[in-house]
C-alpha cells in the first residue's frame, strides 16, 4: 500500500488527510481516505468527523474524498438557509410583547426590567393587561402539611417569626403566614405592610387585600432591626469558625500525608 499525507486546509489548523492506495487484490488501484486530528485521532468517515467537530464548523459542503469545500454546494446551502429564514419571518411574525423571565435561582419567576427613559420612546399600554388578574384567596393554605427535609432525611425546623407578625384568615398557621410573606417579598415591588383594614378580621373573604400577605398590620422597630443584625453576625461568626476548622483539618491532613511519605522513603533507603 502507498500512503500520502498532507495538511487539510479546509479543516482547522493541525488536521491532516491521508490517502492509502491499494496495490494488490481485487481492489488494486483504489484508495481509502483517512483524517487525523491534531492529537493523532483517526477518522474513517464523514459522519465520524462531523460528530467529533460538533458545532465547530459546518461540514454539509465538505467533500470527504478531496478534503475541500464544494463552493457550488456551499452557495446552494446559503441560498436555502436565507430562503427558509425569510419565509419563517414572513409566515410567522413574532407578536409576543411580553418581557422575558429573569433566569435566577429564585423560586418565583420575575420579569426583567424594561428601560424606556429615552425621549423618543412612546410606550403603549394595553388596558386589558393593565387590569389586575384575579387571584385565588387563601392560596397559601395549599402548602399546608408540606415539610422540608435535609439530605439526612431529617425535618428542617421552621423559621421562627417575630411576635409582631400575626396571621389573618381561616385556619392561618405560622407556616401559612411564612409562605404568604415569602411570596409577597418575591412577587411584589410594593412595601409589605400587612392588612391595614381592621374589617378584614371580621370578614376576610370580603375585605382582604390580595396584594398584601395574610398578616395583620405591623411595624418594624429599631429593636427588631438590632436583633436581626445580631442574628446575622452570629451566623456569620459560626460560618467563619466552621471554615477555619475545615481549613486547619485540611492542613493537618496534608501534613500527616507528607510525614507518612517521608517515612516510606526512609524505609526504602534503609532497605
Amino acid at each position: 500500500m502507498e500512503k500520502k499525507r498532507w495538511d487539510c486546509s479546509a479543516l482547522p489548523k493541525g488536521w491532516q488527510i491521508e490517502e492509502v492506495t491499494r496495490k494488490s487484490g481485487l481492489s488494486a488501484g483504489k484508495s481509502d481516505v483517512y483524517y487525523y486530528s491534531p492529537t493523532g485521532k483517526k477518522f474513517r468517515s464523514k459522519p465520524q468527523l462531523a460528530r467529533y467537530l460538533g458545532n465547530q464548523m459546518d461540514l454539509s459542503s465538505f467533500d470527504f474524498r478531496t478534503g475541500k469545500m464544494l463552493m457550488s454546494k456551499l452557495n446552494k446551502n446559503r441560498q436555502r438557509l436565507r430562503y427558509d429564514n425569510n419565509n419563517q419571518t414572513k409566515g410567522k411574525p413574532d407578536l409576543n410583547t411580553s418581557l422575558p423571565v429573569r433566569q435566577t435561582a429564585s423560586i418565583f419567576k420575575q420579569p426583567v426590567t424594561k428601560v424606556t427613559n429615552h425621549p423618543s420612546n412612546k410606550v403603549k399600554t394595553d388596558p386589558q393587561k393593565a387590569v389586575d388578574q384575579p387571584k385565588q384567596l387563601f392560596w397559601e393554605k395549599k402548602l399546608g402539611g408540606l415539610n422540608a427535609f435535609d439530605i439526612a432525611e431529617e425535618l428542617v425546623k421552621t423559621m421562627d417569626l417575630p411576635k409582631g407578625l400575626q396571621g389573618v384568615g381561616p385556619g392561618c398557621t405560622d407556616k401559612t403566614l411564612l409562605s404568604a410573606i415569602a411570596s409577597a417579598l418575591h412577587t411584589s415591588a410594593a412595601p409589605i405592610t400587612g392588612q391595614l383594614s381592621a374589617a378584614v378580621e371580621k370578614n376576610p373573604g370580603v375585605w382582604l387585600n390580595t396584594t398584601q400577605p395574610l398578616c395583620k398590620a405591623f411595624i418594624v422597630t429599631d429593636e427588631d432591626i438590632r436583633k436581626q443584625e445580631e442574628l446575622v453576625y452570629s451566623v456569620r461568626k459560626k460560618l467563619e469558625e466552621a471554615l477555619m476548622a475545615d481549613m486547619l483539618a485540611h492542613v493537618q491532613e496534608a501534613a500527616s500525608e507528607g510525614d507518612s511519605l517521608n517515612e516510606d522513603n526512609d524505609d526504602m533507603e534503609t532497605v
